[in-house]
């Protein structure tokens, strides 16, 4: 039976279906890879150390909604939020720190990751945890007279070289 028409009997997704099935074919056909290396953790004081700025937690209200302890600035930058000085997620915000944030705690129906991150934010405020709030916000850069988006890169950058266990985004 065809991927396409396994995922329609199923009602998933065609991605997920093929990945499933590529998941289960015999070991003997498939190629060998090298593992990889797990990649370090990236701890808040490294962050800090290089230009970040701590600059509000997650707190949780007496009705169960997230909010800010304080305002974030209104232009673009790298985001970061941290657990026990242990970076769990790293994002961008090209439309703004306040404004991408403002989803997290009041996410769409739409907004995949800022729902899945609302819950899990929710859930570690439960657990009495502290979630810490830090930015950068890096300059753009020119390679050979074109542009380069300072902030995409530094947030590209750090999901490939870390561990950063909220980010589902493949960066190998």
């Amino acid at each position: 039976m065809p991927t396409a028409e396994i995922a329609r009997t199923l009602g998933i997704r065609y991605q997920h279906a093929y990945s499933v099935l590529k998941g289960t074919r015999n070991s003997s056909t498939q190629t060998s890879k090298r593992p990889t290396p797990p990649k370090p953790v990236l701890l808040t004081p490294t962050l800090l150390n290089h230009g970040f700025t701590q600059a509000a937690e997650w707190m949780l209200s007496d009705g169960g909604e997230i909010r800010l302890s304080a305002a974030l600035p209104k232009h673009e930058g790298v985001y970061a939020f941290s657990i026990d000085d242990i970076v769990q997620y790293v994002g961008v915000a090209t439309m703004g720190l306040a404004k991408r944030i403002y989803f997290y705690a009041k996410p769409g129906i739409s907004q995949r990751t800022s729902l899945r991150l609302n819950g899990v934010i929710r859930n570690e405020l439960a657990k009495g945890k502290s979630v810490q709030v830090l930015y950068a916000c890096p300059d753009h850069l020119e390679w050979n007279g074109l542009p380069v988006h300072g902030s995409a890169g530094l947030e590209l950058g750090l999901i490939k070289q870390y561990d950063l266990p909220w980010n589902q985004r493949s960066a190998n």
